[in-house]
């Protein structure tokens, strides 16, 4: 058998315009139902935009749970406005204050309370300092205006009323017993010289100078915040009558001298102009002022209530039915119709002496003979109240 040339080996080429065919694929012959298919159109597409409507439906929901859980704990924990006192202790945390007020009922959330704190922090140009103490706080507003109010102070108020005609001694005894502190304490602060040169008053005692009015102050409010407090109303109310003290000569230590002799001797605003002019119309004639309520200073704090004929004789600086002119400091502390009828006394009426009518009021006379015939009149010969 012949052998296997060279040109066997080679592939053979096939004519021109021949195609050279190749295997059927392994679907070939099947009918164009029977191919496998991906499932696709418009039943696929609705089917996975339902499933992804359904998540975010989800996520909007509990997305929006979760707001509304937050939301609620920042708004007021009180429809009606009301007053709640809490005691914010001295240098409390954020968190601890938080845990305070939300106990007590004036917030709903401690953790609402310290993210507001933050978030003020951060839009605030200087840190926002929480004050302690006893605050007086409305659950009614909102955590912003909670956190505005101790970052105010907002403490709770006590009111401290000062009548007119108290003296230092009856002073002591309210601040006390209103638990301001100590009634030594405090009469001490009343004549400690250095402490009333810080005040700007050029006197020795703070007495005529703690101005009658209902003041407020906050617990543990220090004996001397109430005597500033006091004394700088006092100010604000001398300066309205100082040019004409001025005008008339006197010195603020004369007008509030004589006011409270004034103030302690009537309670009747129209008589106050009437008793100014007696004082200044025996002043000017160099009478002895004779008024109980000097004498009666005079013996404090000991004086047990009834005046003697002793007491009216015995020498004390304030004893002014011994002494002639006015006492060395004033004997109570004056109201301003007080100040205003020393500064506007009535002295036309030429009045020299007066006595009570046991009404409160009083009969004024010009002459020693008129008046003594109406001591004889209303007192009867008794002395339950002094005549001038």
């Amino acid at each position: 058998m012949p052998g296997k040339t060279s040109q066997d080996k080679m592939p053979r080429a096939e004519p021109a315009g021949f195609v050279v065919e190749e295997a059927e694929p392994e679907y070939a012959g099947l009918e164009e139902e029977e191919f496998p298919r991906v499932k696709t159109g418009p039943g696929c597409f609705s089917r996975l935009f339902g499933l992804f409507g359904i998540a975010v439906s989800v996520g909007f929901i509990l997305a929006f749970l979760g707001v509304l859980k937050y939301s609620v704990l920042f708004l007021p924990a009180a429809e009606v406005s009301h007053e709640v006192v809490v005691t914010i202790p001295e240098g409390a945390p954020p968190a601890r204050i938080g845990e305070i007020l939300e106990k007590a009922g004036v917030i709903k959330s401690a953790q609402a309370f310290v993210w507001t704190l933050r978030a003020k922090n951060r839009l605030s140009k200087a840190p926002v300092i929480l004050k302690a103490g006893e605050m007086a706080l409305d659950p009614s507003q909102s955590i912003w205006r909670i956190i505005d109010s101790l970052a105010r102070g907002s403490y709770k108020l006590y009111p401290f009323t000062v009548p007119e005609g108290r003296n230092i001694y009856d002073l002591a005894q309210m601040v006390a017993a209103q638990g301001f502190g100590p009634a030594a304490e405090f009469l001490e602060l009343c004549r400690d010289k250095s402490f009333i040169r810080s005040l700007g008053l050029n006197v020795d005692s703070l007495e005529g100078y703690l101005f009658p009015e209902t003041y407020s102050f906050p617990k543990g409010t220090t004996l001397k915040t109430i005597l500033r407090e006091m004394t700088a109303m006092f100010q604000k109310i001398w300066r309205k009558y100082e040019a004409q003290a001025l005008e008339k000569g006197l010195s603020l230590h004369e007008v509030v001298t004589l006011a409270s002799i004034v103030e302690k001797e009537t309670g009747q605003s129209r008589e106050r102009p009437l008793i100014a002019g007696v004082f200044f119309n025996r002043l000017g004639r160099s009478m002895k002022l004779q008024t109980d309520p000097t004498v009666i200073y005079g013996l404090l704090p000991g004086f047990n209530g009834d005046i003697t004929a002793k007491d009216l004789t015995t020498p004390t600086p304030y004893n002014t039915y011994v002494i002639t002119g006015l006492p060395p400091r004033p004997i109570a502390n004056p109201g301003e119709a007080a100040i205003q009828a020393v500064i506007r006394p009535d002295i036309m009426q030429g009045y020299l002496y007066f006595v009570s009518k046991n009404d409160g009021t009083h009969h004024f006379s010009k002459t020693l003979d008129e008046h003594n015939r109406a001591v004889q009149r209303y007192q009867r010969g008794g002395r339950s109240s002094r005549s001038r």
